[in-house]
């Protein structure tokens, strides 16, 4: 355990980091792995000295679960309008209002790995129409999928309801801004669109969320992740009535789930295989 017990740094084999400071791991010679407890890992490629060894992100049917639990929760708060109905029995009215079924409500996936996948297809079972948005090409069985600069626009016009769970890149930086976020449906089932950003915080500008708000370009955002975190407690978006915050834990890790995963891969590499799940340096994930 860094820093109080890791003996002869020639020994490690195995390094399991969450944001370790840059140019520790350049520090253990004989590295075969480097494996990142966390969904990202762009605090890790940060490092420019980085060993040239693969890094592996954790893929846990836990942590998946998590997330789709999370996505589901909050599309159907979206689709059930509860925090209209939170506000009403604050104010103690009792007044219902119309409810489009699933099927016609569009909820877009930005994103389409483990996470995003398995979030898609939980969304389709329970009767919405998905739509799924990816760097490169993927298909999913019953949702229509899209990719790259030309798929972008097609996808944002035809999505309620943006789901954002790509991975913090260069080219995702900031992707979620004003200018993306006119392009989403506003006049669908929902008569209004919705923001949930459980990516990464680099992925949206939280000023853009604000003025998007504010000019009805947006009906609610739900956000899990900050460029900045924890965030500001000076913020507008805290108070904000059509806002969601919660603290970075849609998908929390667990030690007991992520420890098996690790063992499996570890013993997968001592016989001799390549690792799962690396992630390319070139696009970052």
């Amino acid at each position: 355990m860094w820093p109080d017990a890791v003996g002869d740094p020639r020994d490690i084999r195995y390094a399991c980091v969450w944001k370790p400071p840059a140019g520790l791991l350049a520090g253990f010679p004989n590295l075969k792995a480097i494996f990142s407890l966390g969904a990202g890992a762009d605090d890790l490629l940060a490092d420019p000295k980085l060993p040239d060894v693969p890094v592996v992100r954790i893929v846990d049917p836990d942590l998946t679960m998590r997330m789709t639990e999370y996505v589901v929760l909050h599309v159907l708060m979206c689709h059930r309008r509860q925090r209209l109905y939170d506000a009403q029995q604050r104010e103690r009215v009792w007044h219902e209002h119309g409810q489009p079924v699933a099927s016609e409500v569009v909820v877009g996936v930005m994103g389409l790995g483990v996470l995003g996948t398995c979030a898609a297809h939980a969304l389709q079972r329970i009767g919405f129409k998905v739509a799924g948005w990816s760097r490169t090409p993927k298909t999913l069985p019953g949702i229509e999928t899209f990719h790259g600069a030309q798929g972008l626009e097609p996808f944002l016009h035809q999505s309620e309801i943006l789901v954002c769970l790509l991975p913090a890149t260069p080219a995702t930086r900031g992707i979620v801004n004003l200018d993306l976020i006119r392009k989403l449906r506003k006049h669908g089932a929902l008569q209004g669109a919705y923001l949930i950003n459980a990516g990464r915080g680099s992925l949206h500008v939280d000023a853009d969320i604000l003025a998007a708000l504010e000019q009805g370009l947006l009906a609610g955002a739900v956000l899990d992740v900050f460029p900045t975190e924890p965030l500001p407690i000076e913020s507008p978006l805290w108070g904000h009535p059509k806002v969601t915050i919660t603290p970075h834990n849609a998908a929390q890790a667990v030690p007991q789930t992520l420890a098996v995963s690790l063992l499996q891969q570890i013993d997968h590499m001592e016989r001799g295989h390549p690792p799962e799940n690396t992630i390319d340096r070139a696009i970052g994930y």
